[in-house]
């Protein structure tokens, strides 16, 4: 178990605190874990393990609790025999119906600290803002960055050189379960196949009762094929009409909202610099893990520079960046990135190859005037720094502490 400290430093203020602290993220990103580190720094600092009650909803054993009735009767019994403050540890919470009433209660009636954890992002819309508005903190628990993919791959492969680790991580990518099986390749590739059945079926068909599960894995494939390109839905709907499918777009729409709330995709807004608005048109969408594309559909290695965006564009957000792609004039920055009013720019490229490539990646940035850091990010070996645009090895960039 690493520390994943990124994450610790974030949730470590609130605990004690009265607030419900939820995690939420794709399907095995390591949630559970985050549960078992927050127990472990409690009982560091003196808090008896008896003082916890954890509750895994996808365990059978308590599929009997899975109304907030039921819930509730046997937490408030377990509580009673409890003496001082009682630790809440509920993972996958969204299997009980209603939750929100119950965890609202506990908050109210017990002395007590809670932790809940949840594979939809839907969690916490709707009802629960009403019974919990401003009574929580999310932190939204990625797959593993290369820094952390790192950590436990070098002791497996003490000999490989670092662009043979980052070439591993390309085609395994992040989801952390890989460690424990020694990133081998083949049941690596059927673990990820399964955690996306998994996904698609549990998470995306049966909580959304998708009847069409034909134009679903449709849809999806498009995308997962496409991440990174802008298109739209209207496009996707004439590929659709293309394969004997017509396929309203606001269908096509509402798929695509389902995979994002189960976490499977991002969507990415863009932005014009110059009129400072939001643009209603052509998205783009990433994978929750490079990995999950590579067992499921191939061609990383093929789209490696659209692989190269993906997983840049997932450790700004690791890092608590608000991230939009970024339109001035007729040209196109992959990531315009904003944090408490932090500016980044970040531009990828696969290999600095030609002049023309050089021109275009750094010419990107001619028209941005203020003095935030801007990075031109590639697999090139060599520094190719100019203009006070900064060049940096995509492995350099990932292991980098600070980006300012």
């Amino acid at each position: 178990m690493i520390k994943r400290e990124l994450y610790m430093r974030r949730i470590r203020p609130f605990i004690g605190t009265e607030l419900i602290k939820v995690m939420t993220g794709i399907r095995r990103s390591g949630k559970s874990v985050m549960l078992e580190l927050i127990k472990q720094e409690l009982i560091e600092s003196g808090v008896n393990s008896t003082n916890f009650i954890s509750i895994n909803f996808e365990d059978m054993n308590y599929t009997h609790l899975q109304t907030a009735q039921a819930l509730h009767d046997e937490i408030t019994k377990r509580a009673a025999d409890i003496e001082g403050k009682v630790y809440l540890f509920f993972d996958e919470i969204q299997e009980v119906k209603d939750w929100e009433k119950c965890v609202n209660s506990f908050r109210v009636s017990l002395d007590c600290d809670i932790y809940i954890t949840g594979s939809n992002a839907k969690l916490l819309s709707g009802e629960l803002a009403t019974y919990l508005g401003g009574r929580y903190v999310e932190f939204v628990i990625y797959p593993f960055s290369f820094a952390e993919f790192m950590e436990l791959y070098r002791p497996i492969a003490p000999e490989d050189s670092i662009q043979k680790c980052f070439q591993k991580y390309l085609l395994s990518g992040g989801m952390p379960y890989l460690a424990n099986i020694r990133y081998a390749d083949e049941p690596s590739k059927q673990y990820l196949h399964d955690l996306f059945n998994s996904v698609q079926l549990k998470d995306i068909i049966k909580r959304n009762k998708i009847r069409d599960v034909d134009l679903l894995e449709r849809i999806i494939a498009y995308v997962i094929s496409n991440v990174g390109s802008t298109f739209s839905a209207t496009s996707l709907a004439k590929f659709l009409k293309s394969e004997q499918r017509t396929v309203a777009p606001e269908t096509i729409l509402n798929y695509i909202k389902y995979c994002c709330d189960a976490y499977l995709f991002y969507q990415v807004k863009r932005e014009d610099l110059q009129g400072k608005q939001i643009l209603s048109v052509g998205e783009k969408y990433y994978i929750a893990d490079h990995g999950i594309r590579e067992a499921v559909f191939g061609g990383n290695m093929k789209d490696i520079n659209l692989i190269l965006e993906n997983i840049v564009y997932l450790e700004l957000l690791r890092r608590g960046y608000n991230v939009t792609v970024g339109k001035t004039g007729d040209k196109e920055i992959d990531f315009v990135c904003d944090k408490r009013g932090e500016k980044l720019y970040v531009q990828v490229t696969y290999l600095l190859a030609a002049d023309e490539t050089v021109e275009r990646e750094f010419g990107v940035y001619n028209h941005i005037r203020d003095n935030y850091p801007k990075y031109v990010v590639s697999l090139d070996e060599f520094d190719m720094s100019r203009n006070g645009i900064k060049h940096r090895n995509i492995r350099d960039f990932l292991l980098m502490n600070e980006w300012n």
